[in-house]
């Protein structure tokens, strides 16, 4: 007679070495960030308080950051400066106590255990860049004086190598002229007056020849 296939069971054990996978994924990124040597198999103590930070384990009432440090502590072996994931669970179970109290050690510790499942490291404590005045004034390309004022134009654009250095100009004009290259321009316009000016002269004259010619005296 063929065994007949086991039932699935949905006891808690079940359901916790579930959670605990999540678990242990949320602890390995907590254990090698800032760290670019961690394997993730063992986590410092600044790591370990910016994850209960981070997970609001600290939530500044039942939990503070003295409660995580003393925890941190007393779990971790007197000549070591990390723990293990082993050793992260009995860090939980004693915090879940202080964290979730009127209930079961049981419902303390799954409590514990979502508010850190799917979660890894967040930008809390970064530094942000803020608008100050003296930063401003020093990048403001318009209060820029001396030689520093030539490297810029008037959009604040930097000129590059023109701005740097003393480049030789060929042009034939003087430096700082502001009218170079409309020489040619202005000879062209005046010889161009100066036909129409012709032609307006002589085409009266051309006119009268043409209407007292000597053929028709």
């Amino acid at each position: 007679m063929a065994d007949k296939p086991a039932k699935p069971t949905n006891s808690p054990e079940g359901a916790a070495a579930g959670e605990l996978s999540a678990l242990e994924e949320a602890f390995r990124k907590f254990a090698v960030h800032g760290d670019t040597r961690a394997t993730g198999k063992e986590m410092h103590g600044k790591n370990w308080s910016k994850l209960c930070k981070d997970c609001q384990i600290i939530d500044g009432k039942n939990v503070t950051t003295t409660d995580v440090d003393i925890v941190f502590s007393k779990i971790k072996g007197k000549a070591v400066r990390t723990i293990t994931f082993e050793q992260f669970k009995e860090a939980l179970q004693e915090l879940s106590k202080k964290r979730f109290k009127g209930k079961s050690d049981e419902e303390a510790l799954q409590e514990m255990y979502k508010l850190i499942e799917g979660k890894g490291p967040g930008l809390t404590g970064v530094t942000k860049t803020v608008a100050s005045p003296t930063v401003s004034r020093l990048t403001d390309t318009s209060k820029f004086t001396g030689s520093h004022k030539e490297r810029f134009d008037a959009s604040g654009k930097g000129k590059g190598r023109a701005g740097r250095e003393d480049l030789v100009d060929n042009s034939g004009y003087v430096s700082g002229y502001k009218h170079a290259g409309t020489y040619d321009h202005k000879v062209q316009g005046n010889k161009l007056s100066c036909r129409n000016s012709l032609y307006t002269e002589t085409m009266p004259r051309c006119t009268f020849i043409f209407l007292f010619s000597p053929m028709d005296l």
